[in-house]
């Protein structure tokens, strides 16, 4: 069997042959036109029968990438792919000429060309051009996958998306689903009077969600900057400004682990409404899962693994107290302190916790819920009443103070959707942030810093708002049934090769 070396030089030399023999350009400049798509040839003539076809005397000129030939001597069926569509060719010297069909018997699978000719179905019924005229539009050096087994190694999926897409039809309709459900989340958001807007990715000072920023330098300015982890403080600042219905879609950077649902650089979509609080957040979240799925597949109801999901709204509220109660025996309400609640989960055994390893009671709590409650929220619900001392940014319920205005949406066992009621208590903002700069230097690393100039801006006044940030590829993944981020994420980060 060759090598890859030996397929490589075998290519390069009838490309040779093309350009020296038949006067082929490699890589011409043009396209003849008009050009017919193979989709739209596919789609108007997919229910003519061979009589139509002959009686509208039905013509195209079609270009695309050789996905396969199968040549019998003097005539050869070549199926041409392009944007996901397949058409097939029949290439006969006859109708060509010889000089033509010399160069025609160069191409290889891979290679770019194009043809014109009249529609026919063959005699298994198959759509056809019946090749008048065709040409080369561009080599491939290197071969495609093998047909019968595909692109099945994962990491040369990851590392070559392109080759991926080019073999794996669910690759190529996982990309296409997230495109058009992002374009379906702005459609949404615009229909309800939001604005879309831009915020710095070079912070001064990263803030706005409980992470570790990826930090750089401005050499101009001999100032280190930080890659944002969130919109939310920027966003705010409209608010504050008068914008009262603000949305952003773009990329956060968290210098984080990486797993099936976590990536490094990740896309979020965050909302921020005025004289709104986290029940209008609420039902905007259900709404705009429920919308965006029914436009991108054409209704609620999704699969994800094996089991059907529905999501139409409205999505049951559970507190989050309650939920670890019921799956551990271990009552947050009651247990306040660090200690005795590593006490607690020792007793109860909570299965993946190590109680040692978190730094605060808000630290340990969290844990608690990722690991015992989290993947078991498969049906769409609301998680409520999460206490304050793990939500920095969100305002405190006025009964319960203790407790912040606060849900995560949850779907297929992991967070989709992060909101608030949002604080606008500048006081009670600058103390929040000292409880965090406190917990940093206790060992924290991912607390949140205090920010003076979002202070400033809040201390100018921000009507009560409500706030909500929803992961884009984890929407993505609900929405296409994939197992993991990196499915969804056209070119995900990945270890380096020698690694």
């Amino acid at each position: 069997m060759a090598n890859e070396a030996e397929i490589l030089a075998a290519r390069r030399k009838r490309a040779e042959r093309l350009r020296d023999e038949a006067g082929a350009e490699l890589f011409p400049a043009r396209v003849p036109r008009p050009l017919d798509s193979l989709r739209e040839v596919s789609e108007r003539w997919a229910e003519s029968d061979a009589e139509a076809l002959e009686e509208a005397r039905a013509e195209a000129r079609v270009a695309g990438r050789i996905a396969a030939v199968r040549s019998f001597g003097k005539a050869a069926f070549v199926t041409l792919q392009a944007d996901g569509a397949r058409l097939q060719v029949w290439v006969k010297r006859d109708r060509l000429g010889s000089e033509v069909y010399r160069a025609f018997r160069l191409y290889e699978a891979g290679d770019f060309i194009w043809a014109r000719g009249g529609l026919l179905r063959t005699r298994s019924g198959e759509l056809t051009v019946e090749a008048e005229e065709i040409g080369f539009l561009a080599k491939s050096y290197r071969p495609l996958p093998e047909k019968f087994h595909g692109l099945v190694d994962v990491e040369t999926r990851y590392r070559q998306r392109y080759l991926d897409l080019l073999v794996n039809p669910e690759a190529r309709d996982w990309a296409v689903k997230r495109s058009r459900m992002v374009s379906a989340l702005r459609a949404l958001l615009d229909e309800r009077g939001f604005l879309e807007v831009e915020t710095p990715v070079l912070q001064p000072l990263y803030g706005g969600a409980h992470a570790t920023p990826f930090v750089t330098r401005h050499k101009t300015y001999d100032q280190q900057l930080y890659l944002r982890i969130s919109f939310e403080l920027y966003l705010k600042r409209l608010i504050i400004g008068g914008l009262d219905r603000v949305y952003e879609i773009g990329r956060d950077f968290r210098n984080e682990g990486v797993s099936r649902k976590h990536n490094p650089e990740f896309s979020m979509l965050e909302v921020y409404q005025a004289y709104a609080d986290y029940t209008d957040m609420m039902e905007l979240t259900e709404n705009l899962v429920a919308g965006a799925a029914e436009r991108v597949g054409g209704g609620t109801r999704v699969e994800r693994d094996g089991r059907g999901i529905d999501l139409a709204p409205p999505w049951p509220r559970r507190p989050m107290a309650e939920l670890i109660r019921e799956r551990t025996g271990v009552d947050i309400e009651q247990v306040t302190e660090l200690e005795p609640l590593r006490d607690e989960v020792r007793r109860a055994g909570v299965a993946g916790v190590d109680p040692a390893a978190s730094p605060t009671w808000a630290a340990l709590v969290d844990a608690i819920f990722s690991q015992a409650v989290e993947p078991e929220l498969i049906d769409p619900v609301f998680v409520l009443d999460y206490p304050a001392a793990l939500s920095p940014l969100a305002k405190r319920d006025e009964s319960r103070p203790h407790l912040v205005e606060r849900f995560e949406a949850f779907i297929g066992g992991m967070e989709i959707a992060n909101a608030f009621s949002e604080l606008n208590d500048p006081d009670d903002q600058r103390a929040r942030f000292e409880e965090q700069a406190a917990a940093a230097r206790s060992g924290d690393a991912e607390a949140h810093p205090v920010d003076e100039d979002f202070l400033r801006a809040l201390e100018h006044g921000m009507p009560p708002t409500g706030g909500m940030g929803m992961g884009v590829g984890r929407l993505a993944m609900i929405l296409t049934g994939a197992a993991h981020l990196r499915e969804v994420k056209l070119f995900p980060h990945l270890r380096p090769r020698d690694a």
